[in-house]
């Protein structure tokens, strides 16, 4: 049996772009995953589909798994031969019980590794406008915890010394003690009137940050309503929040976008969601599948000297087409001298990623420009091959046929409507609903049982969709759309929102 081991991996707090690479690696192979609560969803869905994830959450002292079970499940399955990453909140080592796993580990004789995350100590304030040290402020910080082992016979907090005005004080899992704290630290020599910040959910699209003193916090705190998991910021530093506070500033910022496109594409997008201060809601309409004749394909690649053009209309055809050449142990040589266009930039990147440089992008992705720009650089008799979706719009093959190119059209996937049961619950969530494709659409009225549903599902939602293709598939179903990308990009889309909701703000 293949000897199996345990990974501790730090989540980071939240935002999945401060993950390290390190920690996405072990994500990606690892057979069995144990997640904590504060492990945010597009994080955890870069564990493989064939892994077994099992959550083990604790919040506000509710456990979905004893700390003494996890350990036992952690080398169960790591005896059974798994490589287990154990994925923690923040960093393993920083109030994460990190090194009592570590320890269970090591008398188990299990191997192990651990990979830094990092700390809701530093990232929370950074996000929220506060530096932890600035010069003319306080030039040394303090992290403690607000909740110490309850099985403690006394407590070891040395009040008089966290009770420095000459450094930051940050304070985490201090919530359910927070009036405590702030007096425990008067009491200790700290001014009343000292600046505090309660920052929760920090990083997060759901992040909250309420300001106040010593004095007042656990009032304006219980007000507003912010509620575990939050960190606490204690010292003058706080006064910058104000003048360097971007995250919440975002015209994106807070809102919830539902993600239709494919499982697979929608990583990416969540992530450069989350950059911008919104929560992504995981919704895919669509899932990619293998066409009803996958050898037509397979003929056509094997044909591919006889073709002038190769032209691939999504990344999918891309991946489709070296999916083929790698069961044929070939590469991107095999293309020989037959050129490629592409529509789309981010088509002409993933052909990047397999190191072909596409011969031709139109500026517009859409299928009119490119057989506009191909009869120009084609002549007649040429013979062009379109590797693209079964079902896709007959636009570009024809007006190719049409000006006397001889054209061979093969379906090299297929696109279908996903199963997700708690879809409609989804869309109720969002805010916005972006479309990617004509697909997406469609895919969205048949998850919610019809057109009549799909538009009271939408109403009073932002609608955006990537290009004008999309927005007339989604027109035709009766929803309004609100924002229509410039660029047909998941970034030029995104650029389109925040120009829309910055107008309101």
């Amino acid at each position: 049996m293949t000897e199996g081991r345990v990974i501790l991996v730090g989540a980071g707090p939240g935002d999945p772009g401060l993950l390290t690479v390190r920690a996405a690696e072990a994500l990606r192979r690892c057979d069995v995953l144990l997640y904590d609560a504060l492990a945010s969803d597009p994080i955890v869905a870069l564990a493989p589909p064939s892994c077994e994830r099992i959550y083990v959450g604790k919040r506000g002292g509710h456990h979905a798994m004893p700390q003494a079970e996890i350990e036992t499940l952690m080398v169960r399955k790591a005896r059974e031969g798994n490589t287990v990453v154990r994925l923690k909140g923040g960093d393993p080592y920083v109030f994460g019980r990190g090194g009592e796993e570590a320890q269970t580990l090591r008398t188990a004789g299990i191997p192990f590794e651990v990979v830094p995350g990092i700390s809701s100590s530093i990232a929370a304030p950074a996000y929220a406008g506060i530096p932890v040290t600035h010069r003319e402020h306080n030039t040394a910080f303090t992290v403690a915890t607000g909740h110490e082992d309850p099985t403690k016979a006394e407590s070891t907090i040395d009040w008089a010394k966290l009770a420095d005005p000459h450094r930051t004080l940050v304070l985490l899992m201090a919530m359910g003690n927070l009036a405590a704290i702030a007096r425990n630290l008067v009491d200790h020599g700290l001014p009343a009137n000292t600046p505090v910040a309660v920052i929760q959910d920090g990083t997060r699209p759901t992040q909250r940050t309420a300001i106040g003193t010593l004095d007042d916090i656990a009032v304006i705190v219980e007000r507003e309503g912010l509620q575990a998991p939050a960190i606490v910021v204690v010292g003058e530093v706080v006064t910058l929040r104000e003048e360097l506070r971007w995250f919440d500033r975002a015209p994106l910022f807070g809102k919830r976008v539902l993600i239709t496109r494919p499982q697979h594409q929608a990583e990416l997008f969540a992530r450069a969601l989350y950059a911008r201060g919104v929560e992504p809601i995981l919704a895919s309409t669509i899932a990619i599948t293998t066409p009803d004749d996958p050898h037509a394909a397979h003929a056509a690649i094997d044909d591919l000297a006889s073709f002038a053009w190769v032209v691939f209309t999504s990344q999918n055809g891309v991946d489709a087409f070296f999916d083929r050449l790698n069961s044929l142990d070939a590469d991107a040589r095999y293309l020989g001298t037959t050129r490629v266009a592409t529509i789309g930039s981010k088509t002409a990147e993933r052909l990047r990623e397999h190191g072909v440089r596409a011969d031709l992008v139109p500026s517009a992705f859409v299928s009119e420009e490119v057989a506009r720009a191909l009869i120009e650089a084609t002549h007649d008799g040429d013979r062009i091959l379109v590797y693209r979706a079964q079902e896709a719009r007959d636009v570009l093959p024809q007006m190719l046929e049409d000006a006397g190119r001889r054209v061979s059209v093969v379906a090299a996937y297929k696109t279908i409507f996903d199963v997700d049961p708690e879809f409609a619950q989804k869309v109720a969530r969002a805010d916005v609903l972006t479309f990617t494709s004509a697909s997406t659409v469609h895919g969205f009225v048949e998850l919610l049982g019809g057109d009549e549903p799909a538009r009271t599902a939408a109403r009073g939602k932002l609608i955006a969709c990537i290009g004008p293709i999309t927005a007339e598939a989604a027109e035709s179903i009766g929803l309004h759309v609100d924002v229509v990308a410039d660029v047909y990009t998941t970034d030029g889309l995104l650029d389109a929102l925040e120009a829309h909701l910055s107008l309101f703000a």
